[in-house]
């Protein structure tokens, strides 16, 4: 099979013509190919062009941009993100099979780029060769959480995302202050992003079917983050530590996520302007910085020095 041919599979086998049999096309897909969706990795290939469409608007590539897929699978939303004007398109694949087939379908577009690597490992400077980038991915619910740390530690370089997680995680994430499933996940993410957008995706758009339900955010990164790079250590711990035990007052969270006596806690709690009955659920980032400094102020991470 020629490369052209094989884009075509490809575009077949996704949806692209016959978006009502996606789900047979890439079964067939797969069948031929010799591969098959392995559960350790979370593979579940989405067949509906129309929701790839919309990921991939989501995502406002304009001339000149860089773009990161992460996991693109049998490459649905990169044959969407290839017929838009980017200057570069990387896919990040951590399966050799899937990334051979890819180069395959690419071999003729000089724009694009797929490496074999597991994206957890990746350093994201060198793809972005001193300007940013936009990143997109179908994230492999097993490890979908452990990838958006990843992208945080490097949001620098980023200027957009748009993301597929698990329902349920999803709405984690974007929990705010004050609903029942505002958790450490949620502060953590709203440290460096804004989502401004999200939306469902049903179990039936993948091969094969997941159990749930999936959600796609969008996310950019917050133009001024009220705390400075110094403190960003500290502030990290001072949430962990006060999810440490959520139905718990934050008080009694520091004292057993931070192994500090309780008079300290509550002097911090006291400096931060807290009210010390309240939940970790409760507070808002704005409140674990004032927190954390008063921790700080309070000599309470000097033990670590």
């Amino acid at each position: 099979m020629d490369v052209t041919e094989r884009r075509r599979s490809i575009e077949r086998a996704e949806g692209v013509h016959d978006p009502r049999s996606g789900v047979r096309r890439v079964g067939a897909a797969l069948a031929r190919t010799n591969l098959r969706p392995r559960k350790s990795r979370g593979q579940n290939f989405l067949v509906q062009e129309g929701v790839a469409q919309r990921i991939v608007e989501a995502l406002q590539v304009a001339a000149g941009d860089q773009v990161i897929e992460v996991g693109p699978g049998l490459g649905i939303l990169a044959l969407n993100a290839a017929r838009r004007p980017l200057s570069r398109l990387t896919l990040v694949e951590i399966d050799g099979r899937l990334a051979a087939e890819l180069r395959q379908v690419f071999h003729q577009d000089a724009r694009v780029t797929v490496l074999n690597a597991d994206f957890l490992e990746l350093d994201l400077a060198p793809i972005a060769d001193g300007g940013s980038l936009k990143v997109v991915g179908n994230l492999p619910f097993n490890v979908a959480t452990a990838i958006l740390e990843r992208l945080s530690g490097q949001h620098r370089l980023i200027q957009r995302m748009v993301l597929m997680f698990q329902r349920e995680v999803a709405e984690r994430i974007r929990a705010q202050p004050g609903m029942r499933n505002h958790c450490a996940l949620s502060v953590l993410t709203a440290l460096d992003w804004r989502i401004t957008e999200h939306f469902r995706v049903a179990a039936g758009s993948f091969y094969p079917r997941p159990t749930v339900d999936a959600e796609v955010l969008v996310f950019e990164p917050h133009p001024d983050r009220p705390f400075g790079a110094e403190e960003e250590t500290l502030l990290r711990r001072t949430i962990h530590a006060g999810f440490s035990a959520p139905r718990r007052t934050i008080r009694n969270c520091l004292v057993g996520g931070l192994m500090i006596a309780p008079e300290a806690a509550a002097a911090a709690i006291a400096a931060a302007r807290i009210e010390p009955s309240m939940r970790p659920a409760m507070l808002n980032v704005a409140e674990f910085v004032r927190l954390a400094r008063a921790l700080r102020e309070q000599g309470v991470f000097d033990r670590d020095a």
